[in-house]
């Protein structure tokens, strides 16, 4: 029984608590049951696995990012003409031009015709300047540039522009050599020279002076060569051949002679009248007279009886002999024919073709050198003075052996 004054809930005792298999408290049945250790295990995982994609996903895209960027950013340097300070091996850098003087060495061949593009052009492939933007510049900048001769030079590797600039507008830098032909020398004696100087085969400037057309002869000279290599001193580039170096030599002989206002037709007869004056004159002054004196032998039908047109018709340096001054097979026998001679018989300098084209007004028919050691000569009127100064030029020779 209970007792009434009781409630009825007092007498009710709560069981004592059990504890579970675990010695954990029972379950809430109205909380949801917590998941198993492996269960937590495996979730914990695959949440670090989705976070470390997250990660190497936000990182790619970074990268994507960088690189789109980048390459705009070189693209953009690109059209606006930038230096990014890059070669094109995109690792090492480079310059816009060098800062010099250079050392040993180039050698460049300039073109004709070449504009300071094209002269920049070359001068980067030999390694003598660092671009060609930079030598263009420089061109610009230096107003005797456009004045640069064509040719072959010595230059330095790693020049400044602007040194690159002055050394090929300086005559030294020219790797030439000086062919120098003197006065009264012969075609055959100008061919031997350009081989000794030029080291050209001797073959081959014979055969260029066989085929004259190739090197420029004009048509007045009739084929023949004598009396048109002007006597002068050329630059021959190196890998010249014969006929670019005869080409010269011609080209100087028509410039003179146009420059002094010789027409066409009379060029051979000045050169050929010239070539006598080399030959005869001894001093300068002498050249207008001697000019002179053969002109008035020709506009009287005089002989011109000159020794050396003989002795240039048999191939020989030597005063000729009784015997060949009478020698009427040899057409350079003045002595036997009457006018010039076929062709001229040495090129002659300017000198002479001024005395040709302004001799002096005299009445001399005759001259005579009577002092080969001062070139001192008398001229005369008649036979008898002549012959009088052959007389003094006889003691001057018997008192002088060597001559």
């Amino acid at each position: 029984m209970t007792n009434g004054n009781t409630p009825r809930w007092a007498t009710t005792q709560r069981p004592q608590e059990v504890h579970d298999l675990f010695g954990g408290p029972p379950a809430d049945p109205s909380t949801p049951p917590l998941p198993s250790r492996r269960a937590r295990n495996r979730g914990a995982a695959r949440q670090a696995r989705e976070r470390k994609q997250r990660r190497r996903r936000s990182i790619l895209v970074l990268l994507l990012v960088l690189v789109l960027l980048g390459g705009a950013g070189y693209v953009g340097v690109s059209v606006l003409g930038l230096d990014l300070g890059f070669g094109s091996s995109g690792g090492s850098s480079s310059v816009e031009d060098y800062p010099g003087p250079g050392h040993p060495s180039a050698q460049v061949v300039i073109p004709a015709g070449a504009t300071g593009a094209d002269m920049g052009a070359v001068l980067v492939d030999a390694g003598v300047v660092a671009t060609q933007k930079a030598f263009t510049k420089a061109f610009a900048a230096n107003p005797d540039a456009p004045s640069i001769q064509p040719g072959t030079y010595n230059l330095l590797l790693e020049m400044k522009a602007s040194d690159a600039v002055v050394a090929l507008l300086d005559p030294a830098s020219r790797a030439t050599m000086k062919l120098t032909i003197a006065e009264g020398l012969t075609a055959k004696q100008i061919a031997a020279r350009i081989t000794e100087v030029t080291l050209i085969p001797a073959e081959e400037v014979a055969a260029a002076l066989a085929d004259p057309a190739q090197f420029g002869l004009p048509a007045e000279a009739g084929g023949q060569v004598e009396g048109w290599l002007f006597p002068s001193t050329y630059d021959v580039e190196p890998g010249a051949n014969a006929v670019s170096v005869l080409q010269q030599m011609v080209a100087k002989t028509v410039a003179v002679l146009t420059a002094k206002g010789v027409p066409n037709d009379q060029w051979e007869t000045v050169l050929n009248k010239a070539a006598l004056i080399e030959r005869e004159a001894k001093r300068d002054e002498d050249r207008p007279v001697i000019a002179g004196a053969i002109n008035n032998r020709l506009d009287i039908d005089m002989l011109l009886q000159i020794d050396s047109t003989i002795s240039y018709g048999l191939g020989v340096t030597t005063a000729p002999t009784p015997e060949q001054r009478r020698d009427e097979s040899n057409p350079y026998n003045t002595y036997a024919h009457f006018g010039l001679p076929p062709t001229p018989i040495a090129s002659p300098g300017e000198k002479s073709i001024d005395a040709v084209l302004a001799p002096a007004d005299v009445t001399y028919l005759f001259w005579c050198t009577v002092n080969y050691e001062t070139g001192e000569t008398v001229f005369s009127d008649t036979l008898s003075e002549h012959n009088a100064a052959i007389g003094q030029l006889e003691e001057w020779l018997a008192a002088n052996p060597g001559w």
